[in-house]
Parts: structure tokens; sequence; C-alpha cells
């Protein structure tokens, strides 16, 4: 099955267009003010309003409150939610969308279980752990500590890039591959060039 791509961290239209257009299944837009790659909700819909269909806008949350969440879904209409902080099953299913939890491989966490506790995601992704920080790390971990069994779809993040998405495809065999400073130029921005690198290396893992 070929592999989907989640390109995260899109503050911009251009680069939305150019990942869009290097054949990108997914943007992800980073609701979380302290991330260098936040993108203010308006932008976001102005944004989201001129993407062709089929492609699927995710919104990135990291502990905020269900008001906002609300506010954020009415304001840009996005597809899919994905939840990167210490969210509650019952929380992230309150929104009446679609979402994934995300897993920061932590040296004590129990992938399995956590999987099975968020029964209603859609997907787990599963990220580096760095003390204090949700998300965003450009660091990898060890790709053998994820479990074979999984009953869930897995999206893999976490310090990929052009030179490691190939093998990482080829040893994990997920679901997705999500990427956001692999491919930029700067933090937020975007770099076409290594959007086509990265998507030209999924498809000859594929």
């Amino acid at each position: 099955m070929r592999t989907r791509v989640k390109i995260c961290g899109i503050t911009r239209l251009e680069d939305a267009l150019a990942a869009v257009e290097a054949g990108a299944d997914a943007l992800g837009f980073v609701f979380y003010p302290p991330s260098p790659r936040y993108v203010d909700p308006a932008v976001a819909e102005v944004i989201i309003r001129q993407l062709p269909p089929f492609v699927t806008s995710v919104a990135l949350f990291v502990n905020e409150s269900a008001e906002q969440v609300c506010a954020i879904l009415d304001q840009t209409g996005i597809d899919l939610l994905q939840f990167h902080g210490d969210e509650s099953p019952e929380y992230c299913a309150q929104f009446s969308r679609p979402y994934f939890k995300a897993l920061r491989m932590s040296p004590d966490i129990d992938v399995a279980a956590e999987t099975e506790r968020f029964a209603l995601s859609r997907a787990i992704l599963l990220d580096a752990y760095r003390p204090g920080v949700p998300g965003g790390t450009g660091e990898a971990f060890d790709w053998e500590r994820i479990p074979s069994d999984l009953d869930k779809p897995l999206i893999l993040a976490g310090g990929l890039d052009q030179n490691n998405v190939a093998k990482a495809i080829s040893r994990v065999k997920p679901y997705a591959v999500d990427v956001s400073g692999g491919v930029e130029a700067a933090k937020g921005i975007k770099d076409s060039s290594k959007l086509i690198s990265f998507m030209n290396e999924v498809a000859r893992a594929n």
C-alpha cells in the first residue's frame, strides 16, 4: 500500500500549494502559539479555502481549551484533528470530527496500551520524545521500539527528511509519514526543492 504523506507546519499559501504540487496527501496547521510554526486561524482559513479537493487539512492542538478548538474549527472548516498533548480520549472525541492522537516515545510509554485507550482515534502518530517539548523536535527515535502488532494505522514522525524517509518506510512500513522541519528552509517556511526530494524518496520506497 502506498505510504501517505502529511506536510506539517504550513504557514503560507505558497508552501501549501507547493506541497500539494509535490504530491502531499495532507497539510498540517499548528494552532499551538508557543510553536515557531504557529499559524493564525485567520491565515489558515484563507489557505484552506484555496486548497484543491482530496487534500486533507489537519489541525494540530496541544492541551487547548475545548472552546478554542471549537472556535478554530468553525472558522477554518478543518477536516481532521491531531492532538499532541496530554488530552484524554473523552476530550479528543467531543468535537464531531475525526481525530488521531500523537504519542511521544518517552522511555516508559506503553504504545499498545495507549493505542487501546484511544479506541476512537483514526490512527496513532509516534513522535520523538524530548522533555517539555510536545513535538517538532527534528529528532528521530529508535524505530525498533514500535510494536509490530498495532491495530490502528501508524503515522511515523520525528526527524524525517529526504535522507532517511525511504529507510523509515522500508523498516517501519507506516500508513503515513509526517514531516515538518525536514522540508523547511527556516522554521515555518518550506523549501520547495526539499519537498520534491522528500516526495521522490517516498515514491522510491513505495
